[in-house]
């Protein structure tokens, strides 16, 4: 009970004590006048019935607005849950656009990754592939100084022995580059 109901309580109680202790000045008929016309009554009655009336009309008055204040709330409530539910939805929806934005990112960085992984490769094979050409190209030019050599050793060879049969001419230094190896 609040302050005020407490308040409200008393001035009754007040009320109904001095008509209990004033009950026979209360109910002493008097002549009343009602504007058109003058009756014999209780003055004190008739005023205290009126008064019981105006307590109850406020009675009923405050039950009323009780009662509206109540079913406003009530309402209130619902819109206030019917709201909070939309908000927790597009705050799931947000969820789940930022999920399929952070997704299709991961998916655009794996592709970039997979395309720059199939550059490195092709380069790492065109690499190989001018290396072993390169390689080749070696080869091919250290067996054809190679053969050039043994034919002039060949030449010499022939020509020393037509020159003198029995003995072979010794090569120079001259004739031999130096980085040719008799053991190959």
């Amino acid at each position: 009970m609040g302050l005020r109901s407490i308040v409200l309580f008393v001035i009754a109680l007040v009320i109904a004590a001095l008509a209990a202790l004033n009950w026979g000045t209360l109910s002493a008929p008097t002549v009343m006048s009602l504007g058109v016309t003058t009756v014999t009554a209780p003055l004190g009655l008739v005023m205290l019935g009126l008064t019981v009336l105006l307590a109850a009309f406020f009675l009923a008055y405050v039950l009323w607005l009780q009662g509206t204040v109540l079913v406003d709330a009530r309402r209130h409530t619902k819109e206030l849950q019917a709201q909070r539910e939309l908000a927790d939805k597009a705050e799931a929806s947000r969820f789940t656009e930022l999920r399929n934005f952070l997704e299709s990112q991961e998916n655009t960085h794996m592709a970039r990754n997979g395309e720059r992984h199939a550059a490195v490769l092709a380069r790492i094979e065109q690499l190989e592939a001018t290396l072993r050409q390169r390689a080749e190209q070696a080869d091919n030019t250290l067996a054809a100084h190679i053969g050039q050599l043994e034919d002039r050793l060949d030449r010499r060879a022939v020509t020393a022995s037509v020159a003198t049969p029995v003995a072979a001419t010794p090569l120079s230094a001259s004739t031999v580059p130096a980085s040719f190896d008799p053991r190959a």
